[in-house]
This record gives C-alpha cells, structure tokens and sequence, in this order.
C-alpha cells in the first residue's frame, strides 16, 4: 500500500478514484432521502446514478484538456497533446478533472435520462444539489492524496508540505503551501449546510430549480475567491478560465433567482385588485 493507492492482485486502485467514487455514493444516498422527502421513488436516484457519473467524468476530463493548467502546457500536456494521444485521456486516476465539466457533464446525462420521466428536469436539480455539494466537498480529498490543488505558499500552522517532485519549478525550494483543496471543501460545507438548511426553512416558497441556483452562485463566490491563492490556473487567451466561468455563473444564478421573487409592480396591483373583487 502506498500514498497514492493498493494493489489487488494484477488490479491498481488508486486512492483518489475511491475518493471520488465514495463521494459520488455519499451524493447518492443524500439524494435519494430528499427524493423520497418529496415522495418521489428514492430508487430513481439510483438508477440515474450511473448516467450522472459517466456524464460527469467525460464532462470532467474534457474541461481538464480544453483548459490546461500552466504547468501541464509546460509540461507538454496540451489540448493538441491529448487529441494525438486518445489514451492519455483515460488516464484520470492521475488528476485532471475539472469540477465545472463534471457539473455539466453531469447535468447533461440527467437530463438526458430524465426525458421521458413525469418529474421536471429543474425539480432534480434541487434534488441533487446538496449531495453535490457534499460530493465536492469529500472528492476534494482526492487532490491531497495526488498533492495536487495547492495554493500560494505559506508558513500558517494549517500550511501543508508538498514533496518536491509534486512542486512547480517556480517553487521548488518552497516546502510549505495553503491548502487550497482543504478550502475549497470546507466552502462546499457550508453550501450544503446553506442548501439544506434553506430547503427546510422555505422549502413551500421555493420553485424548482431555486436550490441549484442558489448552490451554483455559492460556489461560484467561493471558487472565483480561492482561484487568487492558486499557482496553477487555466489560462484562455490571458484569462482565468475558471474565474470567467464563475462570474457567468453567479451572474446568471443572480439574475434567474431576482427575476423569480421580487416582486414587480404588475404583480402587486394584480394582487391588490383581487383582494378588492374578493
């Protein structure tokens, strides 16, 4: 056994696809308790679960060779790298997955799946999205296996060491680091904590697709935030991919959730007559 995984015979599991894969079913059972909460038949959850995880990873890994990190374009691992070598893009269980790619993915194959089913595609996202969050939070973990999703350096008593082989050339001299994927989970907590604690408190006020709005802004605030302490970001024609991406994110989330309930001044005159007629 060692710090990246354990052998089963000729079989290699690597620690960070169990990370992965027991945040995925911790995502699942919460899913499935909030379905059946709303009594929808819990073991639907179940049978999308493979579609969302397959969507999900191809989502993930896609968005990993489309928006290459800094150090992987120096390194050779391009998006023209990974198109003449199919083969390196099977290989995930040495990181390069993306959360915004797998949240896509993912939708993507739910609603897929969930074409022909009597419940709406925006009621199963307010199903999902605390487990997703949770997800994110635990599959985090993951990145700490690989020392990977580290932040700027650091001497804070919570600072982690990163072996030397697993540092930029920019840093190799530097031992210590914020743990930035450690943030990135507590933030995911605390979306969770957000999302189900609204679910419960306005659960009657809510419409659909409210709750995974809400989760998407959250984490948008919290990923945009934490990108400033990373070394190794995504650039696109100069820009911070994932920041571009968070700021639509929370702009749209923003706008759909205001144009939802505040009220307007049409709805209010509406009101006020047929409290007159009554």
């Amino acid at each position: 056994m060692t710090r990246t995984g354990f052998s089963i015979g000729p079989l290699e599991v690597h620690w960070y696809g169990v990370i992965l894969m027991f945040g995925a079913l911790m995502a699942a059972i919460l899913a499935a308790r909030e379905a059946k909460r709303r009594g929808i038949d819990p073991e639907m959850v179940w049978d999308m679960l493979p579609w969302a995880l397959i969507g999900g990873i191809i989502g993930a890994r896609l968005w990993h060779i489309f928006t290459p990190s800094a150090s992987n374009v120096a390194a050779g691992l391009t998006t023209a790298y990974y198109l003449s070598h199919p083969l390196a893009i099977l290989e995930v269980w040495n990181g390069g997955l993306g959360i915004p790619g797998a949240i896509a993915g993912g939708a993507l194959a739910v609603w897929i799946y969930n074409r022909n089913k009597p419940i709406s595609f925006a009621e199963w996202t307010d199903i999902v999205a605390p487990g997703l969050a949770l997800a994110q939070a635990i599959g985090r973990w993951g990145n700490f296996v690989n020392q990977e999703l580290y932040g700027a350096p650091s001497t804070l008593p919570w600072a982690i060491y990163i072996d030397e082989a697993h540092r930029l050339p920019a840093f190799s001299d530097v031992a210590t680091y914020h743990p930035l994927f450690l943030y990135e989970s507590i933030w995911n907590l605390l979306n969770l904590g957000l999302l189900l604690w609204l679910n419960r408190r306005f659960g009657e006020k809510l419409r659909h697709g409210d709750l995974f709005m809400v989760y998407m802004g959250f984490y948008a605030i919290g990923r945009f935030s934490l990108e400033f302490l990373r070394l190794d970001t995504s650039q696109i024609v100069g820009i911070n991919a994932n920041q571009a991406l968070m700021i639509v994110l929370l702009v749209v989330s923003t706008v759909v959730l205001l144009w939802r309930h505040i009220p307007r001044k049409n709805n209010k005159e509406t009101n006020t007559a047929d409290v007159v007629e009554e």
